[in-house]
C-alpha cells in the first residue's frame, strides 16, 4: 500500500476590486486583464502537483486573496473540479460583500464549497468607508441572506477591531448585530498598521486616529466576553465558532500538519519544509506556462528536529487550549517540559502562561502579551 499523505490546500486569487487601506497582501485591483491567464497558470500548476503526487489525500481547502469573489465563478468551479472531493471535510472561500451575486454563490455550492468566509470587519458604514472597503453594512447583510438561501451553513463573519476612531460602543453595536446573524464563527481580528499601507501614510499625516493600546485591549476583552456570553467558543487567539465549527483548515496549520499552497505568493509546508510562490505576476504565470514550476519556488526554511518542536509549541500557543503535553510526547516522543523547561519556567514566573495536568496554554495576561510568548520559541 502506498503512502497516502493528508494535506490541506491554499489557493491565492491576487484579484480584488479595490485595496483595503490597511492590506498589505500581494493582491492587485487593476489587473482584470490578467484574470483568464493567472487562472489558466494556476489550473497548470495544480494539475502539475496532482499528477505527481497521486497519493495525496486532499482533507481542506481554503481559497484566499485578494478578493476570490471578485473573479468569475466559472474559473472557481474549474479550480475546485480539479481535486477528489472523497475525503474533503472543509471547503472555504473568501468573499467580499460587494461581489459575490446569488449566482456566484450558487456556483460555489455546486462546485463543492461548504464554507464561506464574508469580511464584513464592521457594522458601521463610516468605519468601513475610512478603510478602504468597497461594501457598506446593507450590502454584508445582502450577501450573508443570500448565501442562506443558497443553503450554505457554516459561515464565518470578519469584524476588526482597533479602527481609526472606532469605539467600545461601535464594537458592542457590531457584535450585536452580526450575533443576531446567528454565524457559526466569528473571527476578530486587530488591525495592523503594515508599512507601505495607504493606512499608514494617513496616519503619518495625522489624517486618522487609532485607539491607544489600552483601549484595543478594552475591545478585546469585550468582544471575548461578549462571544462567550453568546455561546462562542474562544478556541484560538482571533477566532471563535459555535460547537463543531471551528476553521478544520486553520485548526490543521496550528497543529502544524502539511499543506500545499498554489498560486501567486502563496506558501506550504511539506516534509520540515516551508516555501512559498513567487510575488512577481508576471513571472509566476510564464513559469507555470513554460511548466518550470520549480522556479516559482522560495524555500523559507529547512527544518531541523528541534525547530519542528520549536514551531510546534509557537503554533500550539495560539490556540486557547494551549498544547497538550501528551500530543507533543505521541509527535516527538519527548517531553515539553524538559524541553523547553528553560523558556517555560520563565513564562510561568511572568504570569504569561499556565501549566496545568497536560496543558500548557496562555494565561489571560499571555493572551494580551501573545507576542513575548511565541518570541521565546524562535531562534
Amino acid at each position: 500500500m502506498e503512502n497516502i499523505k493528508k494535506l490541506g490546500v491554499y489557493i491565492h486569487i491576487p484579484f480584488c476590486k479595490q485595496k483595503c487601506y490597511y492590506c498589505d497582501f500581494i493582491s492587485f485591483a487593476n489587473k482584470k486583464d490578467l484574470e483568464e491567464k493567472y487562472i489558466e497558470a494556476l489550473i497548470k500548476e495544480i494539475e502539475h502537483f496532482l499528477k505527481n503526487n497521486s497519493t495525496i489525500q486532499v482533507s481542506t481547502i481554503y481559497i484566499g486573496g485578494g478578493t476570490p469573489s471578485f473573479i468569475d465563478s466559472k474559473y472557481i468551479k474549474k479550480i475546485i473540479s480539479l481535486f477528489n472531493k472523497e475525503n474533503l471535510v472543509e471547503a472555504t472561500i473568501e468573499l467580499n460583500p460587494g461581489t459575490a451575486t446569488k449566482e456566484k454563490l450558487e456556483d460555489y455550492k455546486e462546485a463543492g464549497l461548504n464554507r464561506l468566509s464574508i469580511g464584513l470587519q464592521s457594522t458601521n458604514n463610516n468605519l468601513l468607508k475610512q478603510i478602504g472597503r468597497i461594501h457598506n453594512y446593507e450590502d454584508f447583510l445582502n450577501t450573508y441572506k443570500l448565501a442562506k438561501e443558497v443553503g450554505f451553513q457554516n459561515i464565518n463573519v470578519d469584524l476588526m477591531i482597533g479602527l481609526p476612531n472606532q469605539s467600545i460602543l461601535d464594537i458592542k453595536q457590531s457584535l450585536e448585530e452580526v450575533t443576531n446573524l446567528n454565524p457559526n464563527h466569528i473571527s476578530v481580528y486587530s488591525l495592523i498598521v503594515e508599512e507601505e499601507t495607504k493606512i499608514a501614510k494617513m496616519l503619518e499625516n495625522g489624517e486618522i486616529k487609532l485607539p491607544d493600546e489600552d483601549v484595543e485591549r478594552q475591545m478585546y476583552w469585550y468582544v471575548k466576553n461578549y462571544l462567550e456570553l453568546h455561546g462562542y467558543n474562544h478556541y484560538e487567539i482571533s477566532n471563535f465558532s459555535k460547537k463543531g465549527y471551528e476553521s478544520k483548515h486553520n485548526l490543521d496549520c496550528w497543529e502544524q500538519k502539511e499543506y500545499i499552497g498554489f498560486g501567486l505568493a502563496s506558501h506550504s509546508y511539506i516534509d520540515k519544509i516551508r516555501f512559498s510562490n513567487t510575488e512577481n505576476l508576471d513571472f509566476y504565470i510564464k513559469n507555470c506556462m513554460e511548466e518550470n514550476f520549480d522556479k516559482n519556488k522560495i524555500i523559507q526554511e529547512r527544518q531541523d528536529d528541534f525547530s519542528v518542536m520549536q514551531e510546534y509549541m509557537l503554533l500550539g500557543l495560539r490556540k486557547i487550549e494551549g498544547v497538550s503535553v501528551q500530543s507533543f510526547k505521541n509527535k516527538f516522543e519527548e517531553n515539553p517540559i524538559f524541553i523547553f523547561k528553560q523558556e517555560l519556567n520563565k513564562l510561568v514566573d511572568e504570569n504569561l502562561i499556565q501549566i496545568n495536568s497536560d496543558k500548557i496554554k496562555l494565561t489571560n495576561k499571555g493572551l494580551d502579551l501573545a507576542n513575548l510568548v511565541w518570541e521565546e520559541f524562535v531562534d
